[in-house]
C-alpha cells in the first residue's frame, strides 16, 4: 500500500512519517504542496492521500485512478470536494481530538500575546526601542483576569480552557448545539455572547451556514475594544469588516491563526496592524499532534487493507 503526504513537512515530521510507516508495511512518500510535478508523479499510483491544507480537488483526484482514501491529518473538511470524492468512489476520513490539546493551547497563546501586544512589542524591542512605545499601544493592553472569555462552539479544543481560564479569573461563556453542564461556563446565545464577551473565540467549522458569520453586523454587536479569536477558519470572518473594526478602534485586537486565503497575501492589511497577531495555519501543528495523527492515519491504512470499517469515515 502507498500513501503520500502532500505537504511541507519537516525533518522530524518525516521521520514520524518514516516510522509509522515502517511499522505498518505503508510504502510512504512526501511531496511538497508546491511540486506539481512530483505531486503527478506520484499520486499516480497513491492509495492513501494523507491530507494537511493544500485543497484536494477533483482534478486532483482525477490523477489518482488507485486512491481509495482521502485521511485528513485533522478535523475539517473544507478542503476536500467530498462530491468528487464520492463520485470517484474514494472514502474520506478526518481524525476529531487529535489536534485539540494544540489548538487549545495556541488559543490561549493568542488570547495573551494580543492582550500584551507582543507582536507590536518585539520587533520594538529587538530595534532598541521597547522603553519608547507608543502609549496609545500600551493603553491598549491588558489582563485576562476580570474578562469574560466566549467560545463560538464549545468542542474538544476550547472546553479544554475553561478551567485554565476560570483559574486565570476570567468568566466563561460558550455556544453549544446543547449545554455541557459538566464543562465550566455558562452556555448562551450567540447574540448574547457577542454583546458580553471581551475576547471571542471561533471553534466551529466553514460551513455554508457559518461562512462570512462574523461580519459587520456582528462585530457591530461586540463589544467596544473587544478581541477576536481564530483558530478556526478563516472563511467565518468577513476580513474587510474586521480591518475596519481594528483601524478604528472598534475591535481592540485580533488573533488570527487562519485566513480567508492561505497561505496569507502579505498585502494583506489584517498584517499591518499592530493590534494583530497572527500565525500561518499552524495552531495544530506540534511533535504531539503529529505522533496522535498519524498513528490514527495509519491505523485506518492497516483497516482499508483488512477490509475493516475505517475510523472517522466522512465520505
Amino acid at each position: 500500500m502507498k500513501a503520500l503526504l502532500h505537504y511541507r513537512a519537516s525533518e522530524g515530521f518525516r521521520a514520524q512519517l518514516a516510522r509509522f510507516a515502517a511499522e505498518f508495511a505503508v510504502d510512504a512518500v512526501v511531496v511538497d504542496e508546491d511540486d506539481e510535478q512530483g505531486l503527478a508523479r506520484e499520486i499516480a499510483d497513491t492509495e492513501v492521500l494523507l491530507h494537511v491544507l493544500k485543497p484536494v480537488t477533483a482534478a486532483m483526484l482525477a490523477q489518482a485512478p488507485r486512491m481509495r482514501l482521502v485521511q485528513k491529518l485533522g478535523v475539517g473538511v473544507n478542503t476536500i470536494d467530498l462530491e468528487a470524492a464520492r463520485a470517484s468512489g474514494v472514502a474520506v476520513a478526518n481524525m476529531p481530538g487529535t489536534n485539540s490539546q494544540a489548538v487549545a493551547e495556541m488559543t490561549l497563546a493568542l488570547m495573551l500575546a494580543v492582550l500584551r501586544r507582543l507582536s507590536y512589542l518585539d520587533p520594538l524591542t529587538r530595534a532598541g526601542w521597547g522603553w519608547s512605545p507608543d502609549p496609545a499601544q500600551i493603553d491598549g493592553t491588558g489582563e485576562i483576569a476580570g474578562r469574560t472569555v466566549g467560545f463560538v462552539g464549545y468542542g474538544s479544543a476550547p472546553s479544554r480552557l475553561g478551567m485554565a481560564l476560570e483559574a486565570l479569573g476570567a468568566q466563561v461563556i460558550y455556544t453549544a448545539r446543547s449545554p455541557k453542564p459538566d464543562l465550566p461556563g455558562e452556555a448562551v446565545a450567540l447574540e448574547t455572547l457577542l454583546a458580553k464577551a471581551d475576547i471571542v473565540s471561533l471553534h466551529i467549522p466553514l460551513t455554508d451556514e457559518t461562512q462570512g458569520l462574523i461580519g459587520r453586523e456582528a462585530i457591530a454587536a461586540m463589544r467596544p475594544g473587544a478581541i477576536l479569536i481564530n483558530t478556526a477558519r478563516g472563511g467565518l470572518v468577513d476580513e474587510p469588516a474586521l480591518v475596519e473594526a481594528l483601524a478604528s478602534g472598534r475591535l481592540g485586537g485580533a488573533g488570527l491563526d487562519v485566513f480567508g486565503q492561505e497561505p496569507v497575501d502579505p498585502a494583506n492589511p489584517l498584517l499591518a496592524l499592530p493590534n494583530v497577531v497572527v500565525a500561518p495555519h499552524m495552531a495544530w501543528l506540534t511533535p504531539e499532534t503529529l505522533e496522535r495523527s498519524l498513528a490514527a492515519a495509519f491505523e485506518n491504512c492497516r483497516r482499508l487493507r483488512a477490509g475493516e470499517p475505517l475510523q472517522n469515515q466522512v465520505v
